[in-house]
């Protein structure tokens, strides 16, 4: 199975001068925890995450609407192409310990998202427990 059969494709893409309170406001309506941070060119520069807004903006009781993307995004694109199996997204999620990742045209262009609920939704029991098991291990460290 490809990347594109279980993707999200409706996905939004933020900018790295879009604030806090814009983004967290969109990611409350959407009801998302999680959106691509893109460059003017539509190519993923990174990602930003409900958690990254609580403890990068909150914690710091930074202001939100002064707060842009840029001093709060996490800078590590984990990327998949939309014709790559499904599996190749199983090995970098695990890898990374990300829960989501990216897809990518073969102009690395942002098509979609994979969560691991995507993957849940279409893998046998064994194979799913094995990629959540493996992503969370660094929880399990800490």
């Amino acid at each position: 199975m490809r990347c594109l059969e279980i993707m999200k494709k409706s996905v939004e893409c933020f900018t790295t001068t879009d604030s806090a309170m814009d983004i967290a406001r969109r990611m409350r309506d959407r009801n998302i925890g999680f959106a691509p941070v893109c460059g003017k060119d539509g190519r993923p520069i990174g990602t930003v995450t409900d958690r990254d807004i609580a403890l990068r903006v909150c914690a710091d009781d930074r202001r939100a609407s002064k707060t842009r993307v840029a001093d709060l995004m996490t800078h590590e694109t984990v990327m998949v192409h939309d014709t790559d199996e499904v599996t190749r997204a199983e090995e970098l999620m695990a890898e990374h310990h990300k829960s989501r990742i990216m897809v990518v045209n073969d102009h690395e262009k942002l098509v979609g998202v994979i969560s691991l609920s995507d993957i849940a939704l279409r893998e046998s029991d064994q194979r799913f427990a094995s990629t959540a098991r493996r992503i969370s291990e660094r929880e399990a460290r800490a």
